[in-house]
Protein backbone atom coordinates (compact mmCIF):
# COMPACT_ATOMS: atom_id res chain seq x y z
CA UNK A 1 0.00 0.00 0.00
CA UNK A 2 3.00 2.23 0.93
CA UNK A 3 4.88 1.45 -2.21
CA UNK A 4 1.49 2.45 -4.45
CA UNK A 5 0.76 5.65 -1.90
CA UNK A 6 4.65 6.66 -3.14
CA UNK A 7 4.34 5.86 -6.58
CA UNK A 8 0.89 7.79 -6.97
CA UNK A 9 2.30 10.92 -4.64
CA UNK A 10 5.20 10.72 -7.96
CA UNK A 11 2.89 10.91 -10.71
CA UNK A 12 0.22 13.34 -9.23
CA UNK A 13 1.36 14.64 -6.11
CA UNK A 14 -0.58 15.47 -2.70
CA UNK A 15 -3.40 17.05 -4.77
CA UNK A 16 -4.03 14.37 -6.74
CA UNK A 17 -4.15 11.80 -4.88
CA UNK A 18 -6.80 9.21 -3.72
CA UNK A 19 -7.36 6.75 -1.53
CA UNK A 20 -9.40 4.77 -4.48
CA UNK A 21 -6.29 4.70 -6.95
CA UNK A 22 -4.08 3.33 -3.76
CA UNK A 23 -6.71 0.41 -3.57
CA UNK A 24 -6.81 -0.26 -7.72
CA UNK A 25 -3.12 -0.12 -7.49
CA UNK A 26 -2.38 -2.20 -4.36
CA UNK A 27 -4.96 -4.68 -4.78
CA UNK A 28 -6.10 -4.04 -1.75
CA UNK A 29 -9.78 -3.18 -0.48
CA UNK A 30 -10.38 1.14 0.69
CA UNK A 31 -11.61 -0.40 3.73
CA UNK A 32 -8.81 -2.15 4.84
CA UNK A 33 -6.60 0.50 3.71
CA UNK A 34 -8.59 2.71 6.29
CA UNK A 35 -8.30 0.18 8.83
CA UNK A 36 -4.94 1.32 8.81
CA UNK A 37 -5.11 4.79 8.11
CA UNK A 38 -8.07 6.41 9.19
CA UNK A 39 -7.86 9.24 6.74
CA UNK A 40 -6.12 10.25 3.09
CA UNK A 41 -4.17 12.45 5.21
CA UNK A 42 -3.23 9.83 7.55
CA UNK A 43 -1.83 7.81 4.71
CA UNK A 44 -0.28 10.70 2.41
CA UNK A 45 1.64 11.76 5.85
CA UNK A 46 2.58 8.32 6.60
CA UNK A 47 3.75 7.91 2.91
CA UNK A 48 5.54 10.81 2.96
CA UNK A 49 7.43 10.60 6.44
CA UNK A 50 9.32 7.58 5.13
CA UNK A 51 10.48 9.01 1.86
CA UNK A 52 14.29 10.41 3.06
CA UNK A 53 17.10 8.34 2.01
CA UNK A 54 19.73 7.79 4.79
CA UNK A 55 22.66 8.84 4.14
CA UNK A 56 26.44 8.33 4.82
CA UNK A 57 28.99 10.57 5.97
CA UNK A 58 32.09 10.54 4.23
CA UNK A 59 35.43 11.06 5.79
CA UNK A 60 38.32 12.18 3.02
CA UNK A 61 40.02 13.59 5.58
CA UNK A 62 39.06 17.12 4.47
CA UNK A 63 36.37 19.51 4.45
CA UNK A 64 36.28 20.08 0.43
CA UNK A 65 36.30 15.74 -0.41
CA UNK A 66 33.42 15.24 2.63
CA UNK A 67 31.04 18.06 1.22
CA UNK A 68 32.02 17.31 -2.29
CA UNK A 69 30.94 13.92 -1.26
CA UNK A 70 27.90 14.40 -0.27
CA UNK A 71 26.64 17.24 -2.32
CA UNK A 72 27.28 14.48 -5.19
CA UNK A 73 25.42 12.31 -3.57
CA UNK A 74 22.73 14.37 -3.23
CA UNK A 75 22.85 15.63 -6.87
CA UNK A 76 22.44 11.78 -8.00
CA UNK A 77 19.51 11.55 -5.81
CA UNK A 78 17.90 14.65 -6.89
CA UNK A 79 18.01 13.09 -10.26
CA UNK A 80 16.81 9.54 -9.61
CA UNK A 81 15.03 9.01 -6.26
CA UNK A 82 11.18 9.06 -6.13
CA UNK A 83 10.81 11.32 -2.77
CA UNK A 84 12.74 14.24 -5.37
CA UNK A 85 9.17 14.39 -7.78
CA UNK A 86 7.41 14.28 -4.20
CA UNK A 87 9.28 16.98 -2.45
CA UNK A 88 8.03 19.90 -4.03
CA UNK A 89 4.08 18.75 -3.50
CA UNK A 90 5.25 18.80 0.29
CA UNK A 91 7.11 21.82 0.45
CA UNK A 92 3.58 23.23 -1.28
CA UNK A 93 1.22 21.36 1.46
CA UNK A 94 3.36 22.83 4.54
CA UNK A 95 2.64 25.95 3.29
CA UNK A 96 -0.87 25.12 4.98
CA UNK A 97 -0.93 22.19 7.57
CA UNK A 98 1.73 21.72 10.55
CA UNK A 99 1.86 18.14 10.13
CA UNK A 100 3.23 18.48 6.47
CA UNK A 101 5.39 21.31 7.49
CA UNK A 102 6.77 19.26 10.96
CA UNK A 103 7.32 15.63 7.56
CA UNK A 104 9.31 19.05 5.77
CA UNK A 105 11.38 19.91 8.32
CA UNK A 106 12.46 16.23 9.18
CA UNK A 107 13.33 15.60 5.89
CA UNK A 108 15.56 18.82 5.21
CA UNK A 109 17.33 17.86 8.62
CA UNK A 110 17.74 14.48 7.14
CA UNK A 111 19.13 15.85 4.53
CA UNK A 112 21.62 18.35 6.31
CA UNK A 113 22.92 16.26 8.93
CA UNK A 114 25.48 14.94 7.27
CA UNK A 115 26.80 18.15 6.14
CA UNK A 116 26.51 19.30 9.72
CA UNK A 117 28.71 16.83 11.15
CA UNK A 118 31.42 17.56 8.09
CA UNK A 119 31.27 21.01 9.31
CA UNK A 120 31.62 20.20 12.65
CA UNK A 121 34.83 17.95 11.98
CA UNK A 122 36.34 20.17 10.12
CA UNK A 123 36.04 23.14 12.62
CA UNK A 124 37.52 20.64 14.79
CA UNK A 125 40.43 20.35 12.33
CA UNK A 126 40.86 24.04 11.98
CA UNK A 127 39.89 24.11 7.97
CA UNK A 128 37.21 26.44 9.96
CA UNK A 129 36.18 28.95 12.29
CA UNK A 130 35.08 27.13 15.24
CA UNK A 131 32.24 30.10 14.73
CA UNK A 132 31.65 29.29 11.21
CA UNK A 133 27.91 30.15 10.65
CA UNK A 134 26.75 26.08 9.64
CA UNK A 135 23.31 26.57 8.69
CA UNK A 136 24.06 29.63 6.16
CA UNK A 137 27.28 26.86 4.61
CA UNK A 138 24.55 24.39 4.38
CA UNK A 139 21.75 26.77 2.49
CA UNK A 140 25.08 27.84 0.54
CA UNK A 141 25.53 24.76 -0.47
CA UNK A 142 22.51 22.80 -1.04
CA UNK A 143 20.75 25.81 -2.19
CA UNK A 144 21.97 25.49 -6.10
CA UNK A 145 21.29 21.60 -5.96
CA UNK A 146 17.59 22.17 -5.16
CA UNK A 147 17.73 25.44 -7.86
CA UNK A 148 18.83 23.53 -10.55
CA UNK A 149 16.59 20.75 -9.69
CA UNK A 150 13.31 22.52 -9.14
CA UNK A 151 13.68 25.87 -10.94
CA UNK A 152 16.75 25.83 -13.85
CA UNK A 153 16.40 22.68 -14.49
CA UNK A 154 20.23 22.02 -15.60
CA UNK A 155 22.13 18.98 -15.14
CA UNK A 156 23.22 18.57 -11.51
CA UNK A 157 27.22 17.18 -12.98
CA UNK A 158 30.71 16.93 -11.25
CA UNK A 159 31.87 20.07 -11.78
CA UNK A 160 28.40 21.79 -11.03
CA UNK A 161 29.10 20.35 -7.52
CA UNK A 162 32.86 21.11 -7.48
CA UNK A 163 32.36 24.80 -8.04
CA UNK A 164 30.05 24.96 -5.22
CA UNK A 165 32.31 23.57 -2.70
CA UNK A 166 35.22 25.54 -4.24
CA UNK A 167 33.54 28.96 -3.99
CA UNK A 168 31.53 28.15 -0.61
CA UNK A 169 34.55 27.18 1.09
CA UNK A 170 36.68 29.80 -0.68
CA UNK A 171 34.28 32.36 0.68
CA UNK A 172 34.58 30.95 4.23
CA UNK A 173 38.19 30.98 4.45
CA UNK A 174 38.32 34.64 3.21
CA UNK A 175 35.51 35.79 5.69
CA UNK A 176 37.46 33.64 8.91
CA UNK A 177 41.22 35.39 7.45
CA UNK A 178 39.00 38.67 7.53
CA UNK A 179 38.60 38.36 11.23
CA UNK A 180 41.22 39.80 13.46
CA UNK A 181 43.31 37.48 15.22
CA UNK A 182 42.46 38.09 18.98
CA UNK A 183 45.81 36.82 20.03
CA UNK A 184 47.74 39.39 17.95
CA UNK A 185 49.35 42.28 19.42
CA UNK A 186 48.58 46.11 18.17
CA UNK A 187 51.40 48.05 16.27
CA UNK A 188 49.42 51.16 17.47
Amino acid sequence: MLTATFELLGESGVGGFTVDEVARRSGVAKTTIYRHWPSREALVIDACSRISDEQEVPDTGSLEGDVTAILTNIGYLLGTARWSSVLPSIVDFAERDPEFADIHRRIQLGHAAPLREVIDRAAGRGEIAATADRSTMIAGLMGPLFYRRWFSREPIDEQFVKRIVSNLISSQRTTDDLRPDPGASSSL
